[in-house]
């Protein structure tokens, strides 16, 4: 008993520090949040269509230099853009047209001006050069940055890792979620030893001297953390999914001596793509296939270069929080980092208070693949067991354009008012339907709440206004007060917003029916005396008998 309390004590802390740590504590900002976090008048007038991340790493020294060719359409007249890089990473120049250019150092948000005429409509590009040794991962993917690690058989092994810290901590970019960039290329040089694997397909790998140089295309948009660097060395192996739009290469690299252990673990990949194909619909990159790369932390949500960490065990490192058990016919990494690929990296926030996005729809996930392989009651009670780790601390939503994100709550508060959406429209069949329709809707897009919001409410038909309100900007959980009085029984809302009125399902006596609560006494009257009032747990709220 001892050693499972001990165990569950840990696992609570891992989950809580795993989520919060992607999140900002801060409460008051600076300049440097509001550049980081806003769409400066250096950002809005230039849109992103390709960049050229062509760089060298030295494991040795722990050191990236390089260059980032961007390209851009010129939307409105200026002549000065923003680029971000983070200390202690240097800025060392930008040029265009062969012609070095005057650069202004504003903390991570670096200003260029530029010489050549930027006409509305064209299209530009310029080299931005840069070098360092860039901040290193304290405990990634939560404290990110590079990780330099070695494997057992003391070869590198390396990645990067910046979701909410910023792609800036380790290349040059428009580190802002608005804008993805619509294709890529990412160049990377390494001691000819080890095999860079980056997002999207290998193009070319090229030997110059004691180095090789991995060339990765990608060919949809990507958003900036998404991008990402993993060097070890790795061994391949892959497969062939027949998906919803034909033939879908699944590629896996992991470290030699792991092999064995990752052909296994690994089925559950196409296990993972059946169930997210069938409840949110086709896989959104087909062009740029899907892989699942090791690396020396836990994992990250890259797109089509999904990492993993999780060493080769279901659940969250062997364990299962929602104490079900069913957290562990599962690898979580697996599950719930390629669930990313729909909401995250498909369906993209604009402005980091919307994190929700993607962190409540993509722990959904984790019980809509139990469902499809288990089924409904399977999905409900992983649900419910994961609310113990809810803490109402804070509202789900963070604070607009200073990169600021809200409570770690997104994660399982956002799955259960999810859920709780599902028993609301009574219907799973349209609730998939609405699913696959964000997806489609927002296909590639970069999004905010009040879209998702609207969306939702015009596809079930209902206004839900109050109830996103209530679950996403305040940290009330509706209160369900009754009292039982022979054959009635009145009942109320409390520890609600104005308005708030859900209708809920409940069973009195064995017999299921629907309550229409508001903040005002309602009664409800039996035929027979009142034995037994029961509130469905798949909804999230409270109950309290008066």
């Amino acid at each position: 008993m001892r050693k499972t309390i001990t165990f569950l004590l840990f696992l609570f802390l891992s989950i809580n520090f795993a989520q919060a740590q992607v999140l900002s504590k801060k409460e008051h900002f600076t300049r440097q949040d509001t550049l980081r976090g806003s769409i400066t008048p250096e950002r809005e007038w230039w849109d992103l269509t390709y960049y050229h991340l062509d760089i060298k790493v030295e494991p040795d020294k722990k050191f990236i230099s390089g260059k980032n060719t961007v390209q851009y359409k010129v939307l409105e007249n200026n002549s000065v853009m923003q680029i971000d890089l983070q200390p202690p990473l240097k800025l060392t120049k930008a040029i265009q047209n062969e012609e070095e250019l005057e650069v202004k150092h504003d903390g991570n948000a670096h200003f260029i001006t530029l010489n050549q005429s930027q006409e509305i409509g064209t299209v530009n590009s310029l080299e931005v050069h840069y070098e360092g040794n860039p901040r290193e991962a304290i405990r990634a993917p939560w404290d990110g940055g590079i990780s330099w690690e070695n494997d057992s058989n003391d070869n590198h092994f390396i990645a990067s890792s910046c979701q909410g810290l910023g792609a800036s901590v380790w290349w040059p970019c428009k580190d802002h979620m608005y804008d993805e960039v619509d294709s890529m290329l990412i160049s990377v040089n390494v001691p000819d030893k080890l095999t860079n694997v980056s997002n999207g397909r290998l193009r070319l790998v090229e030997q110059i001297g004691d180095t090789k140089t991995f060339h990765w295309v990608v060919k949809n948009p990507i958003n900036n953390y998404g991008v990402n660097i993993n060097i070890g060395d790795y061994v391949n192996f892959s497969e062939v999914y027949d998906g919803m739009a034909g033939n879908l290469d699944m590629n896996y690299y992991v470290l030699r001596d792991n092999l064995e252990k990752a052909k296994e673990q690994f089925k559950q990949a196409p296990k993972m793509m059946k169930a997210f194909e069938h409840w949110f619909g086709q896989y959104p990159f087909y062009r740029d296939s899907f892989k699942l790369v090791e690396v020396p932390y836990l994992g990250m949500e890259h797109q089509s270069s999904v990492t993993y960490g999780n060493g080769y065990k279901n659940g969250f490192r062997g364990g299962d929080w929602s104490g079900s058990g069913w957290g562990l016919k599962f690898d979580y990494i697996i599950i719930h980092e390629a669930g990313h690929e729909w909401f995250a990296n498909n369906i993209t926030y604009k402005d980091a208070a919307d994190m929700w996005i993607h962190e409540s729809f993509t722990t959904y996930s984790e019980s809509l693949y139990l469902d499809y392989h288990f089924g409904k009651k399977a999905a409900s009670e992983y649900i419910i067991g994961t609310r113990k780790a809810i803490t109402n601390d804070k509202p789900i939503i963070g604070t607009y354009h200073v990169n600021h994100e809200g409570s770690s709550d997104m994660y399982y508060k956002g799955a259960s008012i999810l859920h709780t959406l599902r028993q609301l429209i009574e219907d799973d069949e349209k609730w998939r339907k609405i699913l696959r329709g964000l997806n489609t809707e927002f296909y590639h897009q970069t999004v905010t709440t009040k879209q998702i919001e609207d969306y939702i409410s015009e596809q079930t038909g209902i206004d839900l206004t109050e109830f996103f309100n209530q679950y996403l900007r305040t940290i009330k959980v509706p209160t369900l007060e009754y009292k039982i009085e022979g054959k009635t029984i009145k009942y109320r809302w409390t520890n609600i917003i104005d308005k708030f009125d859900m209708p809920i399902q409940i069973k009195i006596n064995e017999k299921e029916q629907w309550l229409f609560p508001k903040a005002d006494w309602n009664t409800l009257s039996s035929d027979k005396k009142i034995e037994t009032f029961e509130v469905d747990p798949d909804f999230y709220v409270e109950s309290k008998k008066i």
